[in-house]
């Protein structure tokens, strides 16, 4: 008899869990928290290793090599799978060593006959139910239980029952996760990192032993932006990706190193490639920036690369487009330059821009005579409310791990959720390990963690600035507080100046704690992978004069948020990108370029870290690198720009700032810095209401719009949100 299971209940239950966790995670963490380090002898080595350490950690550090499926170091301890048993001294049998604290003086062995036989024991049990899908598993190569059953498999089972192997119905998860659960070991890490990490709580089991299943507890979907990242916690084949299923075998491919653009976190990812086409993208390991997570869109937007693609150049003629050659495409545009000159040349930088390409194009520009340079935003083309020429103004200045740092945090026209997933990770992490206080101004979501809402409204930062609101005590309490301003609040907000002028008020008011030895507590979140590049090289608005002027040339570089009202009427049009979106209907002449995985260039992400992405397939047919467009058309437009190549194009970067060239470093500003976040003029607010910026995570960009299964996503889950906000606002 199934039990009816309302709203009320469901909310009560992930609150208890919430509290379990919270609990939990800081029992543990008070227990670890320990820097007394202890003695240990592992296999005869001794080892220093902190008090509360698993046993699993001392080995490691010792050398020793423990196999194992259900501990990750970066999940809480379930000692489900019994692999990684050892041998203590005095110890009745062997132990469990993920789960077994160190003691001093503990003397291990980790490879002996016992040792051995109990692993053996293991995985004896473990491929009894197991089905014998190597040859069909996507996890094949790359299985953990293959690899472990190759040491401690046997060549025959003692099983003899005549039942037969375990059989599991097969679970939806949605267009991401393909599900094999017959092939379920129960290693719970699933569960765990979608409880722990991701926030869907949704998921669990059922069922106790022979019987214990993983799947969600109402037939849901799983609904995260972080889902994916099971595909590779999974040690079996039970979790594989869906779009890759049945694609290709790991053997075949190649691997390349790179960064993502789907967002401005910067997450270090690896392409892996045949031939010419992007088969997967995977996560690497990056400490400092997204550990080794990755987003949905980050995982899965790769189908998107070879759909709807410019490859060749695209001349105008009435209502459609005519293939043409790079030589008549850019004789066309340099004639209409030559046309030309002062303010009345405009240029427009998109989210995908890399640094290169904005660097010669704002060099093009500038001999050209013209200073009108704009942003792919709303108010894009006026002038910026805060100070760009200080990058504390506008970069992540607490750094994407210092945010699990601050005890209190201060959300200020931003879902990071849906702007920063990786981010929001972290904050996460911070609520429930450190009971981190988080308070929110504007459109109130759900963020997987438990905040104070003071708003909706752009003059609701009031509240704290007068005290009014409680979370203002907090805030003035904090040891080490941060606020975080969504990048809408600059690039989008009607009060943008008024927000701003508010959080320097802010920064002013609780300046000894904002601002203390290593910590800058005042951040701006951005976005976009190509905007805070942007704001480094200057492409940004310089003066209302200029962005007032009468355009009659304007040049699209990836920018593909633009709409018919930015559009000046008879101007000629050029479109710089890779692919036909948005700002490509608009265009005059096309010119096709280059996608973030087929070119090597410079991206800055949100906290100032500079990061190169690196070509692992060649753009397609006639399109070329992003700079090397602009260079040839600089020459035929009779303005060439001074550089040939790439070295010499970074030697350009590097005299603008030298930061653009000293990778994967993050330089903190100076002291002198850190007060001036804002214009010194303070406009008056019109109550606007600080609506989330992005409507819809899955497509957000022109790669991401035109992949498949990111509109499989949107249809899953958001078009189905969307109906429900609906429904409720009718009702009520």
């Amino acid at each position: 008899m199934l039990r009816v299971i309302n709203k009320t209940s469901v909310a009560a239950a992930r609150r208890t869990q919430q509290a379990i966790l919270q609990t939990g995670a800081r029992a543990f963490t008070a227990s670890t928290n320990v820097k007394e380090e202890v003695e240990v002898f592992i296999d005869g080595k001794s080892v220093f290793v902190e008090q509360g350490s698993a046993l699993i950690q001392a080995c490691e550090k010792a050398g020793a090599d423990i196999p194992r499926f259900c501990y990750h170091e970066r999940l809480a301890v379930a000692g489900n799978c019994r692999m990684c048993l050892v041998e203590v001294e005095r110890a009745p049998k062997p132990v469990a060593s993920c789960a077994y604290p160190v003691m001093p003086g503990m003397k291990v062995k980790t490879n002996s006959p016992l040792v051995h036989k109990a692993r053996e024991g293991v995985m004896e049990f473990l491929l009894y139910n197991h089905p014998l899908d190597c040859p069909i598993c996507d996890q094949g190569g790359e299985c953990d239980l293959q690899d472990q059953s190759m040491r401690y498999g046997s060549d025959r089972g003692r099983f003899s029952e005549p039942m037969g192997k375990r059989a599991v119905e097969e679970k939806n998860f949605g267009p991401l996760i393909n599900t094999e659960m017959t092939r379920c070991i129960q290693c719970t890490r699933c569960v765990r990192f979608a409880n722990e990490v991701a926030g869907a709580t949704e998921l669990g089991t059922s069922g106790r032993g022979n019987d214990m299943q993983i799947s969600t507890y109402i037939e849901k979907t799983i609904d995260s932006e972080m889902s994916g990242n099971v595909i590779d916690l999974c040690p079996v084949g039970a979790l594989t990706s869906k779009p890759y299923n049945m694609k290709s075998r790991p053997w075949e491919l190649k691997k390349f190193e790179t960064v993502d653009v789907s967002d401005a976190i910067g997450s270090n990812i690896r392409l892996d490639t045949r031939g010419v086409e992007v088969m997967r993208i995977l996560p690497r390991l990056n400490e400092e920036i997204n550990e080794e997570w990755i987003s949905d869109k980050t995982r899965f937007f790769y189908d998107g690369l070879k759909v709807q693609r410019l490859t060749t150049p695209l001349i105008r003629d009435g209502d459609r487009f005519v293939p043409s050659s790079w030589e008549d495409a850019l004789k066309r545009v340099g004639q209409e330059m030559a046309n030309t000159s002062g303010n009345a040349a405009k240029a427009v930088a998109g989210h995908l821009a890399d640094a290169e390409s904005m660097v010669a194009l704002k060099d093009l520009m500038n001999r050209m005579g013209s200073d009108n340079l704009a942003l792919d935003a709303p108010n894009g083309s006026k002038p910026l409310a805060i100070n760009a020429d200080f990058r504390a103004n506008y970069s992540l200045n607490s750094t994407i791990a210092g945010a699990e740092e601050a005890d209190v945090v201060l959300i200020v026209g931003s879902n990071p959720r849906h702007e920063a997933p990786i981010l929001n990770t972290r904050l996460r992490k911070a609520w429930i390990h450190n009971g981190q206080d988080l308070g929110l101004i504007g459109q109130p979501d759900d963020l997987n963690y438990e905040y104070a809402h003071i708003g909706e409204q752009s003059n609701d930062i009031e509240k704290i600035l007068d005290g009014s609101h409680p979370f203002a005590k907090r805030l003035a309490e904090a040891k080490k507080p941060m606020i975080i301003v969504g990048s809408s609040v600059i690039e989008n907000a009607k009060d943008s100046e008024y927000l701003m002028a508010k959080v320097a008020e802010l920064s002013q008011k609780f300046n000894k704690t904002l601002f203390q030895e290593g910590w800058n507590g005042v951040n701006v979140l951005q976005r976009a992978a190509g905007r805070t590049a942007a704001y480094e090289v200057g492409f940004v608005p310089t003066s209302q004069a200029a962005s007032d002027a009468d355009v009659k040339f304007l040049y699209l570089l990836n920018a593909d948020e633009v709409t018919a009202q930015d559009i000046p009427k008879d101007a000629f049009v050029v479109y710089q990108g890779h692919h036909g979106d948005v700002g490509a209907q608009y265009a005059d002449v096309i010119l096709p370029g280059s996608a973030f995985t087929e070119k090597n260039a410079t991206f800055v992400n949100t906290e100032g870290r500079t990061q190169i992405t690196r070509a692992g397939v060649n753009p397609p047919a006639a399109a070329r690198e992003d700079w090397k467009i602009i260079r040839a058309l600089s020459e035929v437009a009779g303005h060439t720009l001074p550089y040939d190549d790439l070295s010499s194009v970074r030697s350009r970067l590097s005299d603008i700032s030298p930061a653009l060239t000293r990778y994967d470093v993050i330089e903190q500003p100076s002291i002198h810095q850190l007060g001036l976040r804002a214009q010194p003029t303070l406009a008056g607010h019109t109550e606007e209401v600080l609506t989330s910026v992005i409507k819809n995570f899955y497509r957000t960009d022109p790669i991401s719009r035109a992949s498949s299964t990111m509109a499989k996503c949107t249809k899953a889950w958001v078009a189905g949100k969307d109906v429900e906000t609906e429904l409720k606002s009718v009702s009520a």
